[in-house]
Parts: C-alpha cells; structure tokens; sequence
C-alpha cells in the first residue's frame, strides 16, 4: 500500500486539508485525551467511595477498588489511542481497512508464537475475575513474597520487604498464597524450660495477650481475643507452647513483634527462663584431657587441659 505524501501535504491543498481533515485530526486528539482524563478522574472517584476513615490500612473492598480501577484506566487509555490513531490514519488518506486485515493475520501470526504471553493475559483476567488478591494484599507467588503494587493483565508487580521489585508474569504463578485477605494470623511458639510450671507459663501468655488487645494504641489492629492454643512440643531442651493472634490483613507481624518484646519483659520480671542450645564436646585420641565449665545462662567459663 503506496501512499503518496508528497500528493497529501502539497502546497495548494494544505490550506483544504487544515479546513477539513486537519481540523478533525484536531478533534480526535483532543477526544482522545478527554476520554482517558475522564476515564481517570471517574475511576479514581468511584475509589475513593469505598475508603473509611482510617488512611494507614486499606481495607479489602478499598484493594478491590484499586485493583479494578488501575486495571480499567489502562485498558481504557491503550483502545482510546488506538483507535484514535486508526482515525488519524484515515484522515491522512491511509486506506485502514487492508492495514486491519493485515493487523488480523498478523495477531494470528503472533497467537501461535507467543503462547506465553496469551496465556499470561488469560490467567491475568482470572485473577481478576475470581478476585484471587488486590493491590495491597502480601502474597508469595513464584517463589518469591511481596506486598502487590500493581497487577495488570500481562504480570503482577510484588516489592518485597527489602525494597526490591519482583515482575511476575501471570502465567507462572500456578500457587498463590494470599496472606492478608480478609485477616491475618499471628502464630508463636514459646518454648519455655522444662522446670517450669506449664500453667504459670499459660497464665502470662495470656496476661501479655490479653494487655496488648485492652491497648488503646494497638488494640485496633487485633480482632477477637488472644488464643493459647496449649503445649505443641516436648523439644529437646524446651516445652513448646503454641498461642495466636487473629489480626487485621497485614497487621500480623506488627503485633508479632510487639508481643515478643512484651513476653521477654514479662518472662524476665517473673524468671521464667528461655532455654538455649547447649552441648555436652568429648574429645577422644592421645593422652590430652580437656576440661570445660559453663556456667548457668553462659555468663562465665573456664577451660583447662593437661596431660
């Protein structure tokens, strides 16, 4: 398909052309970046119809809004200027419908040797169909965890705890783990010594827990009251005691740690000790003898050796 420029843009005919397709190749550019301002400005406020009143958290209809809203506006914008580049063409004198014909074949073509990236889309419209996980949600897909900052229908965008950025496309996420969908838990193990009462054990458990959801500056984030689930384990050196909170989505490893700072103050004022690894060195071979002491908690030692 020739196309002769030199016949479109001459001299004597520039003057029609500004009058007519000009004025319409305008037109369009200007439609064109109306719809995608309006698109923009119309899904951002339908977000902002789903947030409450807390701007620290974002709730699961808040992420399913984001997520719908991201994903809309970028395929508004790629068919708007597609077509409007399809117009412009045809105001220039560019006979479209071979180009489209051409465009058809060509994405056959394509299909076949890009299998990947089809079905990248196909899994990319199911998750969002089905809702799998929304922006803001942390998952772990692919091998790798992160908090989603961003899904279209080719890959998802995860930013682990590090700052580091994972693309994934969709296709390879064949499981997803979705850990702050609708809430969270946080589980602890505690192993405490073998010498201990098990019940006083318990009982601090619970006064630690049930302290952290009465606190007027974390107690939001804690849904229902505190859990000991009872002993786990009998460890080598420890007795396992499993309790849990349940959380609001993605509060699970805040109130984690300030549990665990909370316990340790709480075992220390009671004496309740935290046993730690301990080993017992035989050293066999010749005549050299090798004493060893350590005292309880580690604090001093001695060595000693001799023939």
């Amino acid at each position: 398909m020739d196309i002769n420029w030199a016949e479109v843009f001459r001299i004597e005919n520039a003057e029609n052309w500004l009058v007519t397709s000009g004025i319409r190749v305008a037109a369009i550019i200007v439609g064109a970046l109306i719809i995608t301002t309006v698109a923009t400005f119309l899904s951002r406020r339908a977000e902002r119809l789903f947030d409450d009143d807390d701007p620290s958290t974002m709730n699961a209809r808040e992420k399913r809004a984001a997520t719908l809203g991201k994903v809309l506006r970028n395929i508004i914008r790629v068919a708007t200027w597609i077509i409007a580049v399809l117009l412009i063409l045809r105001e220039l004198g560019v006979d479209i419908a071979p180009m489209l014909a051409g465009v058809g074949i060509a994405g056959i073509a394509i299909g076949f040797g890009a299998q990947s990236l089809v079905r990248d889309i196909v899994s990319g419209l199911f998750i969002l169909i089905e809702n799998q996980f929304d922006v803001g949600d942390v998952i772990s897909a692919a091998g790798v965890a992160g908090k989603v900052e961003r899904i279209t229908l080719r890959a998802t965008t995860l930013r682990d705890l590090e700052g580091k950025v994972h693309l994934i496309p969709n296709g390879t996420m064949a499981v997803v783990t979705n850990m702050t969908r609708t809430f969270s838990k946080f589980v602890i193990d505690v192993g405490v010594a073998y010498k201990e009462d098990v019940d006083e054990v318990i009982a601090v458990l619970k006064e630690v827990g049930d302290t952290m959801n009465s606190d007027e500056e974390i107690g939001h984030k804690i849904i229902g009251p505190f859990e000991v689930l009872g002993v786990q384990d009998f460890a080598d050196s420890a007795v396992v005691i499993r309790a849990q909170f349940t959380t609001q989505p993605i509060e699970q490893w805040s109130i984690g740690r300030e549990y665990r700072r909370r316990l340790k103050k709480a075992f220390d004022e009671r004496g309740i000790s935290i046993p730690f690894p301990q080993r017992t060195l035989h050293f066999a071979g010749g005549d050299q003898q090798v004493a060893v002491k350590v005292s309880e908690g580690g604090e001093e030692s001695q060595a000693a050796g001799g023939k």
